[in-house]
């Protein structure tokens, strides 16, 4: 029996953690039964991975959709037409948008009867009024956290909330786990095992809250002088706004002793459970997070996690149990909790072992892909 075609679109080509939660997607389809399809405006990480593995990339410019769209006059776009052609000639028989591509996809997708999924992964994408009847033709939405669903539908709801199931970002807990031994980092950095190392891991985003961590990490200092930071990720989307963030960041790191003598900014690191083994806490400062997908691997690999309390964080770590959550912007909490952990190893190692059976019960990638997986078979079979 030959394998069949499915269809990912994206339009971002780094990889963020919405590309990076598609692979993990990915990685827990059978291919031999499905043969994964990318559409992309242009190549990247992402496309880049698709590749490696031998599947299908097709590249046609298009710029994604802002919240704004009007989706009469999206359907209209040039676009639409070749995607369909794609979707034709490649024998599609179901696909995955993200949302940009969505208003794209979606029309081509139903003069061909492909049925269509999306998975919402913010809050913010609240349809305008003239969008609700376009996301209730779509086939099939699922939103990535409790916070993102209920910003999504609003109040009241304009499509019935059982409708829109709720399904977690998954981990791979085979990759993510507590027995990675950091070979590198540390001794990178020229430390110790026994130096307290708190890590953060994002990509170069306002939100994301660099600078809060940086004020995080003055006020532990103060506390506990022999501690080191590190700093994973980088601008991966090439977002204008984006690189002015990560250039003052860094200014603000060379014109400060103290963020130079303690904070470390490793780049873009496609090791992520590397990073987390290395330290003994891991931080998310963001001022809100639809999902959280790194607190969620390092929970994995069996970290506390100190992350604000915004949107997914709330639902993914147990407060005073496998972690601890804070208001958003709130520095002095991150770095209360922060200092008390790094004074109490036994914490430390009760907050991981609870984190990682956590992971395991709830968010292993094994578990959350069903639902997406059995949506295919009733679709393919």
């Amino acid at each position: 029996m030959n394998a069949i075609p499915i269809l990912f679109t994206s339009w971002y080509v780094g990889l963020g953690g919405g590309e990076t939660d598609l692979i993990s997607l990915l990685e827990q389809l059978d291919t031999q039964h499905y043969t994964p399809h990318l559409l992309v405006p242009y190549t990247g990480q992402l496309s880049d991975y698709w590749t490696k593995q031998g599947w299908h990339v097709h590249q046609t410019a298009f710029r994604g959709a802002t919240t704004w769209f009007i989706p009469k006059i999206w359907e209209q776009f040039p676009v639409v037409k070749r995607i369909e052609a794609i979707l034709q000639e490649q024998r599609i028989q179901a696909i995955h948008c993200d949302y940009h591509t969505l208003p794209l996809v979606l029309p081509a997708a139903k003069k061909l009867n492909i049925p269509v999924m999306w998975t919402c992964w913010g809050w913010w994408f609240k349809p305008k009024f003239w969008q609700k009847d376009f996301f209730r033709s779509v086939d099939y939405i699922c939103a990535r956290s409790q916070a993102i669903k209920d910003g999504f539908l609003g109040d009241p709801p304009f499509i019935p909330s059982k409708n829109i199931p709720l399904v977690y970002s998954g981990v791979d807990i085979d990759r993510f786990h507590p027995d990675i031994i950091d070979t590198d980092i540390r001794q990178t950095l020229g430390i110790t095992s026994e130096v307290p190392l708190v890590a953060m891991i994002a990509r170069f985003q306002n939100v994301k809250g660099h600078h809060i961590f940086q004020e995080m990490v003055r006020k532990v200092v103060a506390t506990v002088p022999e501690s080191q930071f590190i700093v994973a990720g980088e601008d991966v989307h090439n977002v204008s706004s984006d690189a002015a963030y990560k250039t003052q960041i860094l200014e603000n790191h060379h014109n400060d002793p103290i963020l130079r003598d303690h904070v470390t900014y490793l780049g873009f690191r496609d090791d992520p459970e590397n990073v987390m083994a290395a330290a003994d806490v891991v931080v998310c400062p963001s001022e809100f997070e639809s999902y959280g997908r790194v607190n969620v691997e390092a929970m994995a690999v069996g970290k506390p996690v100190v992350s604000t309390n915004q949107g997914g964080p709330s639902e993914t770590i147990l407060h005073n149990e496998t972690g601890f959550l804070v208001p958003p912007r709130d520095a002095d909490g991150l770095a209360r909790y922060v200092i008390q952990l790094l004074q109490d190893a036994s914490l430390r190692e009760k907050m991981g072992i609870a984190s990682r059976k956590r992971i395991e019960t709830v968010f292993s990638a094994h578990a959350t892909a069903q639902p997406y997986i059995e949506q295919l078979e009733k679709w393919t079979s």
